[in-house]
């Protein structure tokens, strides 16, 4: 099974990685917010995350880790 791990004080919540994940699970966590302002994003069901890591090639801050 593949993790997903974002480092939320990275992340601009650009929503990049939102547009790429076929499974659509990953989202922008609109109840958080980082240091810097930003709401990042987030996984909202990692058991369905099929470990492509389309999210972390298309983040521009290499926010996302993705291993499997």
């Amino acid at each position: 099974m593949a993790k997903v791990t974002i480092l939320e004080e990275r992340c601009k919540g650009c929503k990049l990685c939102t547009t790429v994940c076929p499974r659509k699970i990953v989202v922008i966590n609109s109840g958080k917010l980082n240091s810097k302002g930003f709401h990042p994003a987030g996984v909202t069901d990692m058991d369905k995350c099929i470990g492509c890591a389309f999210c972390a090639t298309i983040c521009p801050d290499c926010a996302i880790v993705v291993e499997k």
